[in-house]
């Protein structure tokens, strides 16, 4: 007898199409960076399932139903065959999809290959579907107090590629921190903006995209991985993203990508008779124009070149500049009244014979970081 109560309760959790495009998809971080060993069908099958979840009130037993006409609108799914195809993808995903998770550990990491949805339940006269997650991906999907990532389940439902998925996922990731932490504070202005400005090196990118085998040559990875997911992104998501090709010497190094969230005209944070808005953002630009101005005169500017530490091509990206002027020359300056021009130009040279050890994401992090190390050691020497 205490089945059947149960049973209407899960009923409950059954999901209209107009319903499922409202809803948000919550992840934690830790599955966003993962490895998704699955195609594209599978993925969204199970994003789709995770947005049925309610993490205030999580389902009995990891149990969620849809419904299989739902399912198949959501997929675009219209032809005769679509029942044995719907049943090739849930074979597909029980036989070959898994997460495999990597997590800081003490002093190392922890490693877990997870299939997140072990049972599916159908059957040929019924419109319902019963999905099953694993209990070991639970802990990902609900009771998430930090680090984790909510996107629009709309947004996945228009991806037609793997790559744009899992590059989406990872993107929404990183410009939810930059949102949380532009209205929350606790980070340097650098900081948040290297979220909206996130990067990644050519081996991450791989790894994350599964494709450590695949496309050798980086014209097909870029074509595949980057140029095609974008254009994918940029069409059906609420992002427009763009990116800049990073080198190490002759080769691609890393990513960085520039995300804008598209202004709708429902969005109440944002009017264009929003003076407000206009002037903080007339104020910045004029700011950064003034930044920028002042480090294409520097002479710092001129040593970074000398050294190779600066292309002429980055010096036409205004973010990269105004942040030089703003937190790495100011610190040259410090420099400079110990040692003169020469000990920051003995400083810049020793930080170029170091190019081939770091991955150069960001350079004005690393020039900042190196001046930060460097100057408490010039200060030491002058106090003894």
């Amino acid at each position: 007898m205490s089945s059947i109560p149960e049973k209407q309760e899960n009923q409950k959790q059954v999901l209209t199409l107009n319903e499922l495009s409202k809803r948000k998809v919550v992840e934690h971080n830790s599955l966003i960076t993962s490895i998704a060993k699955m195609d594209k069908t599978p993925l969204k099958m199970f994003e789709l399932a995770v947005s049925c979840i309610n993490t205030e009130e999580p389902p009995k037993d990891n149990i969620v139903y849809l419904s299989k006409r739902d399912l198949f609108a959501f997929f675009k799914v219209s032809d005769n065959d679509k029942h044995s195809r719907f049943k090739q993808a849930v074979e597909k995903m029980q036989k070959q999809a898994f997460f495999q998770i990597k997590e800081e550990q003490g002093k190392g990491f922890k490693f877990k290959s997870i299939v997140p949805i072990p049972y599916v339940e159908w059957t040929d006269y019924h419109d319902e579907v019963k999905i099953e997650f694993h209990r070991e991906i639970m802990p990902y999907l609900i009771n998430l107090k930090k680090n984790f990532t909510q996107h629009a389940l709309s947004d996945i439902a228009e991806l037609n590629s793997k790559y744009s998925i899992i590059l989406y996922r990872w993107l929404s990731m990183n410009y939810s921190q930059y949102e949380h932490y532009s209205t929350k504070g606790g980070r340097r202005t650098e900081q948040v903006e290297s979220y909206r400005n996130p990067s990644i090196s050519i081996k991450e990118l791989r790894i994350m995209t599964d494709t450590v085998n695949d496309y050798e040559r980086f014209q097909s990875l870029e074509t595949w991985i980057l140029k095609k997911p974008i254009e994918e992104i940029n069409a059906h998501t609420h992002f427009n993203v763009t990116y800049d090709k990073i080198k190490a010497g002759r080769s691609i190094d890393s990513i960085v990508f520039h995300i804008e969230k598209k202004r709708t005209a429902d969005d109440n944070s944002y009017k264009l008779d929003d003076q407000a808005y206009i002037e903080d953002k007339k104020q910045k630009e004029e700011t950064e124009k003034d930044l920028v101005f002042e480090a294409m005169k520097s002479k710092y500017t001129q040593v970074l070149l000398e050294n190779m530490l600066l292309s002429p091509y980055e010096m036409t990206d205004t973010a990269l500049m105004a942040g030089l002027q703003a937190h790495v020359y100011p610190l040259y300056d410090e420099l400079k009244d110990l040692r003169g021009l020469n000990g920051v130009k003995d400083h810049l040279s020793y930080v170029a014979s170091k190019q081939e050890d770091y991955s150069k994401r960001n350079i004005a992090k690393y020039l900042k970081k190196a001046i930060e190390q460097y100057l408490p050691t010039v200060k030491r020497q002058d106090l003894s």
